[in-house]
């Protein structure tokens, strides 16, 4: 039997509008850690209210939690759980799959986008109670190339890129097994050791990148992540603290 962490919940449905939804609406009544996985969403969401395309066969799931750490350091549990996905991915990939993490928690498998990842607080007033995190792995499909926004890295499937079929509910259990264990490091230990490992896993470090907003493109040299996170690019310039942006190259 695959392990699962001790204490946390596993919700296994059929369809729903989203996972990220049906964490808020478990929330109220939540007693502990929980993932939420979805078979089928049928209003999917990505970062900034993109839509996101989750066909059967492919992993839909959130994480339903409350965080261990002080409500300004919640944003870098999307670095935790970037490198929960790659953890999982090189695990079932097996050795020849080559897998990096795209600033801050796209991960990349042969150089195409497999996986995404959104963080959303629930919880009323200026002090959220819950941390929800979604997760989008497409395991069988793929969405087709023409639905993406220009200069994006193509869209790529575990199936078609390694030749390997991995059901939701079987990829769910490695997947939540490395985040308890990356989540406690992260709480006892602090960012160092996180930001390290995902140092080690970034794409295009040391290497040009654009960075945008909707009212800004950098370019310059991707050098590392700082202590909250932020990209830093060195530019004509000078050094640029990049805290939010979409990334190409």
């Amino acid at each position: 039997m695959t392990a699962w962490p001790e204490g946390v919940a596993r919700h296994i449905l059929g369809a729903v509008d989203s996972t990220m939804s049906e964490a808020a609406r478990l929330a109220p009544h939540l007693s502990g850690p929980a993932w939420i996985l979805a078979r089928e969403q049928t209003a999917a969401r990505g970062r900034r209210g993109r839509v996101w395309r989750s066909p059967p066969g492919n992993l839909a799931a959130t994480l339903l939690f409350r965080p261990q750490v002080a409500l300004s350091h919640w944003g870098l549990y999307s670095f935790v759980a970037a490198l929960a996905l790659d953890t999982a991915l090189a695990r079932v990939s097996g050795p020849h799959a080559r897998l990096s993490i795209k600033w801050p928690n796209d991960v990349l498998l042969n150089g195409g986008k497999i996986a995404g990842i959104l963080l959303e607080t629930i919880g009323q007033g200026p002090a959220p109670a819950h941390l929800a995190i979604g997760f989008g792995v497409n395991l069988e499909a793929a969405p087709p190339a023409a639905v993406v926004e220009p200069g994006a890295v193509t869209p790529v499937s575990l199936l078609a890129e390694a030749g390997i079929t991995v059901a939701p509910e079987e990829f769910l259990a490695p997947l939540a097994m490395a985040f308890a264990r990356l989540s406690r490091q992260y709480e006892t230990e602090g960012f160092a050791p996180i930001r390290q490992a995902w140092l080690s896993r970034a794409a295009r470090l040391g290497q040009p990148v654009t960075a945008r907003t909707q009212t800004r493109t950098t370019e310059g040299i991707f050098e590392t992540i700082d202590e909250g996170g932020a990209m830093i690019l060195r530019t004509p310039r000078g050094p640029q603290a990049i805290s939010a942006a979409d990334v190409f190259f």
